[in-house]
């Protein structure tokens, strides 16, 4: 079986680049006939697993000045796409790249299987505040994902997310969510990382200042407003009660400047993007994670805490709260509910014991987690759409409509 996958997401930094690079890994590793297909500027790992055309054309994307949108050249990738033959075209992105993808598949006549990582219109009615938006774009999402032979979830919460755009229900599946274990874990603790980033002095390592830690897209839709003013109330809770806690965020957005304004004097420390095992240090050296996120279809990082032994405090709307294990590797919140979010950071913070305890909880959470088991439920799908499309009774119910 030959499978092309497209995507308009794999240069960029999130976590579904990190995600779909991982599947083209293990497909080289295991002898699989995966390519993935992609447009943009940003470098791409250099693996044989993986097709990057030159786009054409470039510009920022609005409210997202890090990321792009691209013109793709479409003859150069419709003609690739004829040459590879592929059996199953997998589209995991409804940007230009995804459009070819769907486009290339139907003049191919192959079946389509998709993957839904974004909720769109939920980013929209948050980013743009109009409702006129989100109604447009949930029907470019209908007709985007009209006539998908699967649709992937990322978790079991955004199953009714996808019927509220019009998703069939009988084409949809969880997929098996995983990351790559050896990329992340207690193993890359070193609390001197704090000294080499400038955030702490040799003084204060042996005083063990506390590190919260939010990993992701520094954005209004990821909820850091919510954030910004927890923050402020655990750094009054914590100087009177002689603790000193500050607040790391690893990434970067358009709501970057906004939130280190806001946050200037409560110990915030913005470290932009991090990769590699620097990332995983960092990870493994903080003692609490935050993911507010309430549009999140799953939240690869909330996985990467919770493997790297990090308590993690998660919103009970969306993906993550399929992670996190409530009272034992951490706490499902309120998304709207300061209150909430205050006292659960503050038990964390204040009690060694606790967060002890849900540390070792994070990691027994993420047992079964592993890519390679996602990898493999990703490939077992696939192969069941392809023999699903040249099945006799297929074949029949074609010759019927032909009449």
């Amino acid at each position: 079986m030959r499978v092309l996958q497209f995507t308009d997401t794999l240069g960029d930094i999130n976590g579904v680049s990190r995600f779909i690079q991982n599947l083209a890994r293990l497909a080289h590793e295991e002898g699989r006939d995966l390519t993935v297909v992609t447009s943009t500027r940003f470098a791409c790992p250099d693996m044989p697993t993986i097709r990057n055309f030159k786009p054409l054309l470039s510009m920022p994307m609005p409210k997202y000045a890090q990321l792009d949108v691209v013109v793709p050249p479409v003859l150069s990738m419709v003609q690739f796409t004829r040459q590879k033959r592929p059996d199953v075209v997998h589209v995991s992105t409804p940007g230009p790249v995804g459009v070819i993808g769907v486009l290339a598949a139907r003049m191919l006549r192959v079946p389509i299987v998709g993957t839904y990582h974004t909720d769109f219109p939920s980013y929209v009615d948050t980013l743009f505040e109009d409702d006129g938006y989100t109604k447009m774009c949930e029907l470019c999402m209908r007709w985007f994902y009209h006539g998908f032979s699967r649709v992937f979830s990322r978790s079991d919460q955004f199953l009714n997310e996808m019927k509220r755009v019009g998703i069939s229900e009988n084409k949809m599946v969880t997929l098996r969510s995983g990351i790559e274990m050896r990329d992340f874990g207690e193993r890359f603790r070193d609390r001197s990382i704090w000294q080499r980033l400038g955030i702490d002095t040799e003084a204060d390592l042996q005083g063990k200042r506390l590190k919260a830690l939010y990993v992701g897209r520094v954005s209004e839709e990821k909820n850091l407003p919510l954030l910004v003013h927890v923050w402020k109330r655990i750094r009054q809770e914590c100087a009177s009660r002689g603790i000193t806690a500050e607040l790391v965020i690893v990434g970067d957005g358009p709501y970057r400047k906004t939130m280190e304004t806001a946050l200037q004097d409560d110990g915030v420390h913005m470290l932009g993007f991090k990769h590699g095992e620097e990332l995983a240090t960092i990870y493994a050296s903080s003692d609490m994670f935050f993911f507010p996120s309430t549009t999140d279809t799953l939240g690869q990082s909330v996985m990467e805490a919770q493997v790297s032994s990090l308590p993690a405090l998660v919103s009970d709307q969306g993906g993550p709260k399929s992670i996190v294990r409530e009272g034992t590797s951490g706490y499902v919140l309120a998304g709207s509910d300061i209150d909430a979010w205050v006292r659960a950071a503050m038990v964390l913070l204040t009690d060694e014991a606790q967060r002890r305890a849900m540390s070792n909880g994070a990691i027994d959470a993420m047992r079964g987690r592993d890519i390679r088991d996602s990898f493999e439920h990703y490939w077992q799908e696939h192969e069941a759409v392809w023999r699903e499309y040249h099945s006799p009774a297929r074949a029949e119910k074609i010759v019927e409509q032909l009449g």
